[in-house]
């Protein structure tokens, strides 16, 4: 039902730069649920990755998907002792870093592809 449904996207936004505050990293957009905030102007590429991410939060739904992504992080912190490395190890931004690039992903993509990048 869902599986080309787009986020909302908003640029220029403050949420982004408040939110970097008590990130491991600087955060240029964040998604969430199907909001998406921007620092800046978007390029397509970032609106595609947090497009990748609008559609993992349907798959696990906005709570399971932020439990999830805590949960991914702690376990990734308790294993790297590395804030930024445990960011980049989350399942979620794995999908998302490695096909952002490619425009044609969300409609090719299977429901819960974000599992293939669990380890």
């Amino acid at each position: 039902m869902f599986k080309n449904s787009r986020p909302w996207f908003f640029e220029n936004s403050k949420v982004p730069v408040v939110l970097s505050k008590l990130a491991p990293i600087e955060i240029g957009a964040i998604t969430i649920g199907p909001l998406v905030f921007s620092r800046g102007e978007m390029s397509d590429i970032t609106k595609n990755h947090e497009a990748i991410h609008w559609q993992q939060y349907i798959e696990t739904g906005i709570i399971g998907f932020i439990i999830l992504y805590y949960t991914f992080y702690l376990m990734n912190y308790i294993r790297y002792r590395n804030g930024k490395m445990a960011y980049y190890m989350i399942p979620f931004e794995k999908e998302a870093y490695d096909n952002d690039e490619n425009f044609d992903y969300l409609e090719k993509r299977q429901r819960w592809a974000w599992c293939k990048w669990r380890k």
